[in-house]
């Protein structure tokens, strides 16, 4: 039997009101606990000039107790 234990996700958000805004979302999902999170600043350059600006977002989630678990976890993902 295969058992999810945990994952971690790295999302690219546009601003702190996005991050904000997911991070609602995150804690209000009952299907997972949110065991961490972080958020990182980052910039691209050229030329010495900022053209572009982004957050990276860091989360992880946990399905199961590794030593005894209870749920079998599907995840699926879907392009748009």
């Amino acid at each position: 039997m295969r058992y999810l234990v945990k994952t971690t996700e790295t999302y690219r958000l546009q601003d702190e009101k996005e991050v904000e805004n997911f991070l609602a979302d995150l804690k209000a999902d009952s299907s997972f606990e949110l065991v961490k999170y972080s958020s990182v600043k980052k910039e691209k350059k050229q030329k010495g000039e900022v053209i572009d600006e982004w957050i990276q977002f860091t989360v992880t989630k946990a399905f199961n107790d590794e030593k005894e678990p209870t749920d079998i976890v599907d995840i699926e993902y879907t392009r748009r």
